[in-house]
């Protein structure tokens, strides 16, 4: 189908659109809430509420695997809040042992020898998070150590005397006092807490809060720390302060001994990931960036831990590194991003000798960690469910799955997921993961939501991609295509693509997207009529550039946690100089036209399409007003259906169970609305939650719908 012949169907359905907002009948709730149970296909209660394993970490003789697995409150039954954390074990026999559930929050668990793991955790009657241990042959946690402030992330020498951990200032208690009488003004980003490193002789006191413990004087804020291999050193990662800018683009890596004395540092230019030592704790291997103008840390590097500048083991790599773990003989096992793949391979420490363990298309990893003899747990995921424990053997070949998180996934019908592939107008090849509609009959076209990741220097996987604020199964089960596409600007496919999209923000790169809408249309797999895009941060800023300088092309538009005025985000992020490196690459004092041309409320006159906008009250990455901006323009205009939802308590994102389910149902629901159904003036802005929850019915099976018990207890 040509350009012209498509936007002739997009006037018509303009006029469609209008005369519908005079006559088309408001709909309570849609078909989805008739049933609130599964069946055999996804329902919009599945994408908040399925379990996720989040870590798994061997213990050192490599009989058992601990690992972390997320579990969701239930909406009107939990109270609202994140997802609980739980401790589990793989046993020798690979049976799932639960050694810390039900209403917790546990953080990565660190070995103590083969059978005892540390774990930090607030539990009840801890007045802030503390460090406990519990034996893997049973018994109860014990508390190991406590400090004034909670204890965030924490190693243990392999000796198992020292534990180094990371804990904020505590506040002055002249300034709480003060507070507490109501002088609580804040002094923006000033008076910043800042992230302490100490280190504890558990060899000491008689308690956990009496152990002999230092703080080291190091500069600048903490955000890692690593033991080396032998005790007398640790591998520690600072910023100049706590501000998110700092974290992003100004990180230092240095060596420093117990006493806080510095012995080396490392020279890492921009964002940098993953940094471990090698076995011997001769050398150190990090996944960093090219220069401070990459995007994205997707270099293996490795350094000698004397100091010095990182050498790249992979130089060239059209792709990104996006963790690693090392072998007990030195060598390095590491996870790479391949377009929307990933693989896993292994190469020495001089670059040599590199070969695929588990080539790209097997599954999608997202973390590794190898044991003494050689053999990985990876944390992995597929299109056909959310991450879980595998185990992968040293010489590679097919990964073994080791958990199960949510049975219920297999008495679902999953709709179609493949990795297309297009060329963009000026050529450029790109891909993107299309999920087909349940059923899906050839020769049919079908309406399209198209998924806009973040970033941009992200990218979408063919994995899981069902989630509270990714249609995925859900949609396909209602009879959308999905697409997810991965526009230049992506990561996956080197550096240069994830620079193309510089200093040209909307530019080609939201070119991109119609480009990929235009290929499915051209396939026939798609009606151009009945095409909405969504997507969170910049894509939500892609998402509001549908809505107004490409609104021809979306019947309906949900920006969420977006941008709508480059100008003003500018002034209102707490990421200015990240913006600066990887994004614009210009101040708003050097090319106020660029940035105004790159806003969308610049072109808000051109809106007709009916826009859903969604945001976090407590948003530092994207001011809230950004969403104001653009609902306050599209409301004066009066071109086309627009509501704002506020999300009070949320960030750059929803973490609370309530939050998550509102966005899922509200989300689907005006897509049904304005690519399904009558169209019009919006639907109710009030939702019938129970409808669509089973658990909310009045015969409950008591074994499933019982609530999880707290359980520490760690008995086999």
């Amino acid at each position: 189908m040509g350009r012209a012949m498509r936007e002739g169907m997009s006037l018509r359905r303009l006029t469609m659109v209008a005369a519908g907002l005079a006559t088309a009948l408001l709909a309570a709730e849609p078909a989805v809430a008739q049933s609130r149970t599964a069946g055999d296909t996804f329902q919009p209660w599945h994408s908040v509420m399925y379990r996720s394993v989040l870590a798994a970490v061997p213990s050192p003789d490599g009989s058992q695997t601990a690992f972390l697995r997320s579990s969701p409150r239930r909406p009107m039954e939990d109270d609202s809040g994140r997802a609980w954390v739980e401790l589990y074990v793989l046993d020798a026999d690979g049976r799932e042992v639960p050694f810390v559930t039900g209403e917790v929050s546990v953080g990565r668990p660190v070995w103590l020898g083969d059978d005892e793991l540390a774990f930090g955790t607030r539990r009840e009657g801890d007045a802030r998070r503390a460090v406990y241990r519990i034996s893997t042959r049973g018994g109860e946690a014990r508390k190991l150590l406590e400090h004034a402030t909670s204890i965030g992330a924490f190693d243990v020498s392999p000796d198992g005397r020292w534990l180094a951990f990371l804990a904020p200032d505590e506040r002055d208690a002249d300034r709480a006092a003060l507070r507490r009488q109501g002088f609580n003004q804040e002094i923006f980003e000033e008076n910043l807490t800042f992230t302490r490193l100490h280190v504890a002789d558990l060899h000491s006191g008689e308690g956990p809060d009496d152990r002999d413990v230092r703080t080291l004087d190091i500069d600048g804020s903490l955000r890692s720390l690593r033991f080396a291999p032998d005790g007398e050193r640790l591998l520690v990662g600072s910023t100049p302060t706590p501000l998110v800018d700092d974290g992003l683009v100004a990180r230092r890596l240095q060596v420093v001994d117990l006493h806080g004395t510095v012995r080396a540092d490392i020279g890492v230019e921009g964002k940098l990931g993953r940094a471990d030592w090698s076995p011997d704790g001769r050398h150190i291997a990090l996944v960093g960036s090219v220069d401070r103008n990459d995007p994205a840390p997707g270099r293996l590097m490795v350094v000698s831990a004397e100091g010095g500048t990182p050498r790249d083991l992979l130089p060239g790599l059209e792709a990104h590194v996006a963790t690693f773990d090392w072998r007990a003989d030195g060598t390095l096992v590491y996870v790479t991003d391949i377009g929307a793949e990933t693989e896993v391979a292994s190469i020495a420490v001089d670059g040599s000798d590199r070969r695929t363990l588990l080539p790209a298309g097997e599954l999608v990893v997202l973390a590794i960690d190898v044991g003494s003899t050689g053999e990985a747990a990876l944390v992995a995921q597929t299109p056909r469910h959310p991450n879980e424990v595998y185990s992968l053997a040293a010489a590679g070949g097919e990964a073994a799955r080791r958990t199960t998180s949510n049975d219920w996934l297999a008495d679902l019908r999953f709709a179609e997921q493949t990795v297309i592939r297009h060329e963009a107008r000026d050529g450029l090849e790109l891909e993107g993961v299309l999920i087909h509609p349940l059923d899906y009959e050839p020769g049919r076209r079908y309406p399209l939501i198209l998924s806009v990741h973040g970033g941009p220097e992200a990218h979408d996987r063919n994995g899981w991609l069902t989630g509270y604020s990714a249609p995925g199964q859900v949609a396909a089960a209602r009879g959308f295509f999905v697409l997810y596409p991965n526009y230049r600007g992506s990561t996956g496919r080197g550096v240069e693509f994830s620079k193309i999209s510089q200093a040209d923000a909307t530019g080609p790169e939201f070119d991109d997207l119609v480009d990929a809408v235009d290929h499915l249309i051209d396939s026939g797999l798609v009606d151009g009529e009945k095409v909405g895009i969504t997507g969170g941060s910049y894509g939500g800023y892609a998402s509001a550039w549908g809505t107004t300088y490409y609104s021809e092309r979306f019947a309906a538009s949900i920006p969420f946690v977006g941008i709508s005025n480059a100008i003003s985000k500018m002034g209102t992020t707490d990421i200015p100089q990240e913006m600066y490196d990887v994004h614009h690459r210009k101040w708003l004092w050097d090319d106020w036209e660029y940035f105004a041309k790159a806003s969308p409320i610049y072109y808000v006159t051109r809106n007709r399409t009916p826009t859903l906008i969604l945001h976090g009250e407590e948003d530092p990455r994207v001011h809230p007003s950004q969403s104001l901006e653009l609902y306050r323009q599209l409301k004066v205009l009066d071109q086309a259906p627009v509501r704002l939802v506020f999300y009070p308590g949320e960030g750059h994102g929803n973490a609370r169970s309530a939050a998550r389910l509102d966005y899922a149902l509200r989300t689907l629901r005006w897509m049904e609305h304005y690519l399904q159904g009558p169209g019009g003036e919006p639907p109710d802005s009030d939702i019938d939650y129970a409808a669509y929850l089973p658990w909310t019915e009045a015969e409950k099976d008591d074994d499933e719908q019982a609530a999880p018990q707290t359980t520490d207890s760690g008995a086999p």
